[in-house]
């Protein structure tokens, strides 16, 4: 089977591609920073309902070395890798006054450059895959790369780099790797779930056409339609329910 690496692939959003990778028939590894219950829970999902197998490994997307070794033993567990998808990622709720440097370079390593470095550790490996619709790699954005955020200035700059290393890649790797991201909008998540009432959900619901918020499944089937999209590449896919019409 084809083999895929999802980085922060044990809760929401990463779980839903994960799981969406695996029943179209791929082998998965699900990356996990510290929560390994969660990650171990991901894969007996996928080996009960799935005809695909999936392992669970851990990794600080931020540390290169470590990088290094996700990258290799997805190899070395699979024979190979074909596609790439770069979720890992955290949030902080702080204006600027009450920001520090220190955090805001924390948070831009684990969000933006980690994607560059899980790129740059898996490229050769992508350039040997085999597989009909060529290797991708598809990247985690944010619907706050293109509106800016009043809270967290930080993960916001950091998911507009993300853009930008999107379409670099797109353009160096060409034709041999394809390279998209995603820009999700409200996604409910553990991680949203932490900062948002249920009275900030209703109202989030009610300002959106499509009057539901967003789940990781969605951003699983839009992940999924990119991996396979063979004339798309360098392209962000907004994933927000009809939010920036409004």
């Amino acid at each position: 089977m084809p083999a895929a690496l999802i980085t922060g692939g044990s809760r929401g959003i990463g779980r839903g591609i994960a799981e969406q990778y695996a029943r179209d028939g791929y082998d998965v590894a699900v990356n996990y920073h510290s929560s390994e219950t969660a990650a171990e829970d991901v894969v007996e999902t996928i080996r009960a309902e799935t005809d695909g197998d999936a392992v669970a490994i851990q990794a600080d997307v931020s540390d290169s070395g470590a990088v290094e070794s996700l990258v290799e033993t997805t190899v070395e567990t699979f024979g190979g890798l074909d596609h790439v998808v770069n979720n890992a990622a955290i949030s902080q709720h702080k204006h600027t006054p009450e920001l520090t440097v220190e955090e805001f370079d924390t948070l831009m390593q684990i969000n933006a450059t980690s994607v560059f470095s899980v790129t740059k550790a898996a490229h050769e490996h992508l350039l040997e895959s085999a597989v009909g619709e060529g290797p991708s790699v598809i990247n985690l954005s944010s619907r706050l790369a293109h509106a800016g955020a009043p809270h967290e200035p930080h993960y916001a700059a950091s998911k507009a780099g993300i853009i930008a290393i999107t379409k670099s890649h797109a353009k160096e790797f060409g034709p041999d790797i394809r390279v998209n991201a995603i820009a999700p909008g409200y996604i409910v998540t553990d991680m949203t779930d932490r900062t948002n009432t249920a009275e900030d959900k209703r109202e989030r619901r009610e300002k959106l056409p499509l009057q539901r918020l967003g789940e990781p499944e969605d951003v699983g089937q839009a992940a999924a339609y990119l991996r396979d999209a063979r004339f798309v590449t360098g392209e962000t896919l907004n994933v927000n329910g009809g939010q920036d019409m409004v």
